[in-house]
């Protein structure tokens, strides 16, 4: 049902192949990140780092690489079970492109109907910012219960919109890519519209099409040190997003007999953050690492409703510093559910088998407020209730040939994802850069 839109879900294993934004000389050598405080040993090979190694007998040597311009393409499909919705398998796809000149940068993720773009201007450690996003996917959201599609709750929506600002940009230890402090303030403006399918029930009631304006607050610092496969080896990143936002034209809609006013949802403010970090183990080698994940959001202004929630979603979790906002659930469709207030924490294991080789082991626990509940046992009947749910993940992260990456992951929830009801899903992934 949401293929092409999936495709963005695969941003983090996307640039799993080359990290985000020089801030630092390229390829910094080893004996920098060890000054700057970096964690190094000739067991984990770094990011963009040459290194070489022995494996029975035969001498491996891998080259420096530039993790500034990157092309990559990622492919691949999550099974379900039982069905998460009506979907038993989703394949995914999306392109990545990152460059940069002198003073000009653009990263870009395209998948067909989700996509996201941005481009900067620098000036020392200023800069003239824009991003371009669309989520235009034109099948029906449905919601879940219990495991399967509300059809009655099926609706189309979609958003168009631009950002425009500026910023302030500051390089931080361990001097690698993508190590850096950002301040961003933007103008973002856009479009909304929604339609009805023909199992749309009686009781929804839809607001109008309408423009939609606002500000939004960008803060971002990544400290992290990521090894050979761009997974989080050591160090802390941190961000937060306000984000207030003005519907134009607007009216009260219903979903199920819940009233929503235009009064509460036409205006709203919502904030998000993250950390995260990344550690050793005492008394074991650098190849033991620890890695936790916290995502938490509010909606401390106006009441937020269907298309303008928070919303989780699957996918291999954010490595990427310009991903690490995304707030991943173990074994979801993208954008899996919506909900007003969350917190979302995971607790990684990870083990590497060889230096092209590693094993995680996650569990993951979250919460999250207001969630569409349906009844539908007279009519379609709506509520909005608080629920939690636990996730657990084992999976691997390969080398693969013609220097291609392959992830492979299981996840089990316990009622969550399927609104009620637990489920597992198997995600394999296959990414290339050019």
């Amino acid at each position: 049902m949401m293929a092409c839109f999936l495709g963005s879900s695969a941003l983090a294993m996307t640039t799993e192949t080359a990290a985000d934004r020089t801030v630092a000389p390229l390829n910094s050598s080893a004996t920098d990140v060890a000054a700057a405080g970096g964690n190094f040993s000739a067991l984990v090979p770094l990011a963009g780092e040459a290194y070489q190694t022995t494996i029975m007998g035969r001498r491996i040597a891998i080259p420096a690489r530039n993790r500034d311009n990157v092309l990559a393409l990622t492919l691949g499909a999550t099974a379900y079970t039982p069905k998460l919705g009506g979907d038993s398998v989703l394949p995914i796809a999306a392109l990545y492109w990152k460059q940069r000149w002198d003073s000009w940068w653009t990263r870009d993720v395209i998948a067909l109907f989700v996509n996201e773009m941005d481009v900067a201007k620098s000036y020392g450690r200023f800069q003239l910012l824009g991003h371009l996003e669309n989520n235009t996917v034109p099948s029906a959201d449905v919601n879940i219960k219990d495991g399967r599609e509300v059809t009655s709750s099926s609706v189309i929506w979609g958003t168009v919109s631009g950002w425009l600002g500026a910023g302030y940009r500051m390089p931080v230890a361990p001097w690698q890519a993508d190590n850096d402090l950002r301040v961003q303030l933007f103008y973002h403006a856009g479009y909304f519209y929604d339609a009805r399918t023909g199992d749309t029930g009686s009781t929804v009631h839809l607001p109008p099409d309408t423009y939609q304006h606002g500000l939004r607050l960008r803060v971002r610092y990544d400290g992290l040190l990521r090894n050979i496969m761009e997974l989080p080896h050591q160090g802390v990143a941190w961000g937060g997003d306000l984000e207030l936002t003005r519907r134009d034209t607007w009216s009260d809609s219903t979903f199920g007999g819940l009233l929503f006013t235009s009064g509460d949802t036409r205006d709203y403010l919502k904030f998000s953050g993250y950390v995260i970090g990344a550690m050793g183990i005492p008394g074991l080698s650098e190849r033991h690492r620890f890695v936790g994940y916290l995502h938490g959001g509010v909606s401390p202004m106006g009441k937020l409703d269907r298309f303008s929630s928070f919303r989780a979603g699957g996918g291999p979790f954010p490595n990427e510093s310009d991903d690490l906002y995304r707030l991943p659930y173990p074994g979801a469709l993208f954008n899996n559910f919506g909900v007003t207030d969350y917190v979302v924490g995971t607790l990684e294991y990870r083990l590497q088998l060889a230096f092209f080789l590693y094993l995680h082991l996650r569990g993951s626990f979250a919460w999250g407020g207001n969630r569409p509940d349906y009844d539908t046992t007279k009519g379609l009947r709506l509520r909005l209730t608080s629920s939690d749910g636990e996730a657990f993940s084992v999976g691997l992260t390969s080398g693969f040939i013609a220097d291609s990456q392959l992830y492979l992951e299981y996840s089990y929830d316990s009622k969550l994802l399927r609104n009620g009801r637990d489920g597992s899903s198997v995600m394999l992934l296959w990414s290339k850069s050019f």
